[in-house]
């Protein structure tokens, strides 16, 4: 194959790729506060949190790593963006976002929410039907997971799996990757965490398969694997008190019966108690196993190859709760392209993720050493004011000792 037809050939692989892959939504808040025209807040409630755009406390860059923060506490937030709807239909979704909870929070929602286009934006609210949940959700230590919730026929599912979330304080990655074969994909920081199939890991459909109702385990089935060994027998010497009075205690001298009532010695534990006999174990000649119930095929079970696809696909949305404020939510994307959300993740999170760090470690050290040092003052006061001390009844002493001599 000669050069130009191999300039050919990638020319025409590169328009097949620029064909397919699309970028439906994408935003890094890099013009200031031109996103307020992209962005509309919910006037369900009269309430609701403010929004601000802001890299926050500490940042790997001042302007890339800016995003909308949360900034009052205990307040319900709701904000949306609109684009033109689409369908995943036949192709790859891919959902992203970076969250960042510089507040070390305590509880509240990190997730967005995908919506068909027929949302109300203006009211949008924690009623809103959604098609899609994704994200991190904290509260407290025992909730600390990544929701993945499907809107199937009208119904929100949640996955069954259980996946843990970042609860640290720096900027975090996370993307969902929906296939058309049914299967998905949750990545933390551009690493897989969690993938399966929608039909496994949901309860989107009945089980294909249910226990036959007409079986039932045979009177005559023994599924004991040990039983009682008929010729043991209990030792004649084996019972004894599991307590007894202890033979060394003595009535008190000063104990009074009418007072006290009948004296008894405290007890104590036998030494020579054996607990409850039972006869030993032996196999069960007649052990059948483990009966296991036949299954049939499931009569409601329909399978559904449509299961993944949205038709309209049209709104990303942050519709939560926080009782800490200060998360920042940058760097949202829905494409149908795996390998574009890879690469735009490392040309955002990825290139000031170690920056941040390591800003946070510097002011993390600052810190340490500004309590160390307000703990050494600390205690050298406290030493300067046991000395105070220490001198003022030296000399309350020595003046009373001047008086006592006086009068003398």
């Amino acid at each position: 194959m000669g050069k130009m037809q191999v300039l050919g050939v990638v020319a025409v692989l590169l328009a097949v790729y620029c064909v397919h892959a699309k970028i439906y939504f994408r935003e890094e808040f890099q013009d200031g506060d031109e996103w307020r025209s992209r962005w509309l807040n919910s006037k369900h409630k009269s309430d609701y949190g403010e929004w601000k755009l802001t890299a926050g406390n500490f940042y790997g860059d001042a302007e890339k790593d800016k995003g909308l923060q949360t900034s009052q506490d205990a307040r319900f937030y709701a904000t949306s963006a609109r684009f033109e709807p689409f369908s995943n239909e036949g192709k790859p979704l891919v959902i992203q976002f970076t969250v960042k909870h510089e507040q070390k929070i305590d509880c509240g929602g990190g997730y967005v929410k995908v919506f068909p286009a027929d949302l109300d934006q203006a009211d949008l609210n924690g009623e809103s039907s959604y098609y899609i949940m994704f994200g991190p959700d904290i509260c407290g230590y025992s909730t600390k997971k990544v929701h993945v919730i499907f809107n199937y026929k009208g119904k929100n599912h949640l996955i069954k799996k259980e996946i843990k979330c970042k609860d640290d304080e720096l900027t975090h990655m996370y993307t969902l990757i929906l296939n058309p074969d049914q299967t998905y994909e949750v990545k933390i920081d551009n690493e897989k965490v969690e993938s399966g199939s929608l039909e496994d890991d949901w309860d989107f459909l009945p089980p294909k398969t249910i226990k036959d109702p007409e079986a039932s385990k045979p009177e005559d089935w023994d599924d004991r694997a040990k039983i009682d060994d008929a010729d043991d027998t209990k030792p004649e010497d084996w019972d004894k008190p599991e307590n007894f009075p202890d033979p060394d205690a003595k009535k008190p001298s000063d104990w009074d019966e009418d007072m006290d009532g009948e004296w008894e010695p405290p007890m104590i534990p036998n030494p020579e108690y054996k607990g409850e006999w039972k006869p030993k174990q032996i196999d069960n000649p007649n052990f059948k196993g483990t009966w296991v119930h036949p299954e049939i095929d499931n009569p409601e079970y329909s399978p559904d190859s449509n299961i993944y696809k949205f038709d309209k696909i049209s709104v990303v949305g942050l519709d939560l709760w926080q009782v800490k404020s200060g998360t920042i939510f940058d760097n949202f994307l829905i494409t149908d392209d795996v390998k574009e959300a890879e690469d735009i993740t490392m040309e955002t999170w990825g290139v000031t993720k170690e920056p941040e760090r390591k800003m946070k470690q510097e002011q993390d050290d600052l810190k340490r050493k500004e309590e160390e040092e307000k703990n050494k003052e600390q205690d050298a006061e406290a030493v300067d004011e046991e000395d105070d001390d220490e001198e003022e009844e030296e000399e309350e002493d020595e003046e009373e000792a001047k008086l006592n001599k006086d009068e003398l």
